[in-house]
């Protein structure tokens, strides 16, 4: 298994899998409302995301092993999910979203929802030393998110908070 072989923390395990959850749960609202997002590579991609998490470009070791072991879409989605910039519009939404939103709404292994999960990314950006320009690119990033959210909050009749009440 991955985790295994990519010596996993189960810290990293737990997240993984509540960022699967979370995008399988928002994804599963969508295809009961009319969209047709693959649950599978979803479920995949959420998974595995960050299990070489303790490896340099973690996204780009895990995408590389999906590849070889024959999973071309969860490997194309791994490879994309730390850029989280690119939301498509609700008619447009896709498995990468899915997995976008889960990494986002997620902190550690429990669902926070978008302003607790941003307020700690922004506060470990500036632990690190981020510029006045990098804090405005995440304030990009949560301001698209949150557009796609009410996208979704409308298609699905409720908001995404209250899939997790």
């Amino acid at each position: 298994m991955i985790y295994e072989e990519f010596q996993s923390p189960p810290n990293v395990i737990g997240h993984c899998r509540a960022v699967a959850d979370t995008a399988l749960k928002i994804a599963q609202a969508l295809n009961d409302h009319g969209s047709n997002l693959d649950l599978a590579v979803i479920r995949g991609a959420g998974l595995v995301h960050d299990a070489a998490r303790t490896k340099a470009r973690h996204w780009d070791v895990i995408a590389d092993k999906l590849a070889e072991m024959g999973y071309p879409e969860e490997s194309v989605i791994v490879r994309a999910h730390m850029t989280g910039t690119g939301y498509h519009d609700i008619s447009e939404v896709s498995e990468l979203d899915m997995i976008w939103l889960g990494d986002r709404l997620v902190k550690e292994n429990e669902y926070v929802g978008i302003d607790e999960r941003f307020e700690y990314i922004i506060e470990k950006a500036k632990k690190f030393g981020a510029t006045d320009e990098n804090l405005a690119q995440i304030e990009d990033s949560k301001r698209r998110m949150q557009h796609l959210m009410d996208q979704i909050s409308e298609v699905i009749g409720q908001s995404i908070d209250s899939l997790f009440a």
